[in-house]
C-alpha cells in the first residue's frame, strides 16, 4: 500500500476519533488532570529537593549518581501521571463503544484499581530513560544517535502498553513485548495515524496559538504570550485525548472487540506491512 493511501486511513481513523472526542467532550478533562497533576506533582518534587538544600542551587549537586537518581525520579513522575490518565480515557472509551455510561469518576476508579501495574511499568519506563539518557552523555555522538535511533524504536514499541496493561494482567516487561509483537507483526513501524495527528497538531497550534499572540500583543506583550500558551495547551489537550482514543479504537479491533465507527479493513491497511 502507498505511503499516502496508509496516511489517508490513519487520516480517517483519526476523524472517527475525533468523532468519539465530540460525542464524549468529558473526555478532555484526562489531559488536563494530566497537565495540571504534573505541574503539581513535579512543583512538590523539586521544592521537597531545594528544601533538602538549604534553598540554595549551589549546594544541589546534580553529577553523577545524584543527577541521575533525580532524572530517575523526573521520569518516573511523568510516566506514572501520564499512564495513570491515559488508562482513564481509554476505560472511558471502552465503555463508549460497549454502549455503557461514560464518566469521569469511572475512568479515574478504574486507574486507582490498576495503579500497581501502573506505577511497575513507571519504574521499568523510568528505569529504560535513565539508562538512555546516561549513555547518551557518556558516550559521545555515537551514544547520541544509538540512543536517538533506540528512542524512536522505543515509542513505536509501547504504542499499545496502555491498553495492554489495563486489560492483559501483564508485567512492565510481557507488556513491553505484547505491545512490540502487535505493532511487528500486524502493524509494521510506520504509525500513519500518529503522523497524521501529529501534523494536525502543529497545524493547529500554528492557526490558534499564532492569532491569539497577536490579538493579546494589542494589549500587552505578556498578554500575547499567555494568551498563545493557553490556545497550544487547548489543541494539545485535544489532540492528547484523540490520539489516546485512536490507540484503544485500534487496540480493541486488534483483540476483535466490537468498535464504534471503525471498518476493520481500513485498521488492516493502516500501516505498512511486513
Amino acid at each position: 500500500m502507498r505511503f499516502f493511501e496508509r496516511l489517508s486511513n490513519g487520516w480517517k481513523i483519526s476523524l472517527r476519533s475525533f468523532k468519539v472526542l465530540n460525542e464524549n467532550k468529558q473526555l478532555l478533562a484526562f489531559p488536563v488532570l494530566s497537565a495540571i497533576s504534573l505541574i503539581l506533582v513535579m512543583g512538590v518534587f523539586y521544592t521537597g529537593v531545594l528544601a533538602m538544600v538549604g534553598w540554595d542551587l549551589d549546594n544541589l549537586n546534580t553529577d553523577g549518581l545524584t543527577g541521575y537518581l533525580l532524572l530517575f525520579c523526573f521520569y518516573l513522575i511523568n510516566y506514572f501521571v501520564v499512564v495513570f490518565f491515559n488508562m482513564a480515557l481509554i476505560h472511558c472509551t471502552r465503555l463508549y463503544f460497549q454502549g455503557e455510561e461514560v464518566t469521569i469518576e469511572k475512568g479515574l476508579k478504574f486507574s486507582l484499581s490498576r495503579i500497581g501495574v501502573i506505577f511497575s511499568w513507571a519504574v521499568f519506563a523510568a528505569t529504560v530513560g535513565t539508562i538512555l539518557k546516561a549513555i547518551q552523555e557518556n558516550a559521545g555522538i555515537i551514544g547520541k544517535i544509538i540512543t536517538g535511533i533506540i528512542g524512536i524504536v522505543w515509542n513505536i514499541a509501547v504504542f499499545f502498553v496502555v491498553p495492554i496493561i489495563a486489560y492483559e494482567g501483564l508485567g512492565p516487561i510481557a507488556a513491553f513485548k505484547r505491545s512490540s509483537q502487535l505493532v511487528k507483526q500486524k502493524w509494521g513501524e510506520s504509525l500513519a495515524g500518529t503522523f497524521s495527528l501529529g501534523l494536525v497538531q502543529f497545524v493547529g497550534i500554528l492557526l490558534v496559538a499564532l492569532p491569539l499572540f497577536f490579538l493579546g500583543l494589542a494589549i500587552h506583550f505578556i498578554a500575547g504570550v499567555v494568551l498563545a500558551v493557553l490556545g497550544a495547551f487547548i489543541v494539545i489537550a485535544i489532540i492528547s485525548a484523540t490520539e489516546t482514543i485512536f490507540i484503544s479504537m485500534v487496540y480493541h479491533n486488534i483483540n476483535g472487540d466490537p468498535v464504534k465507527y471503525l471498518n476493520e479493513q481500513m485498521v488492516n491497511d493502516l500501516f505498512v506491512k511486513k
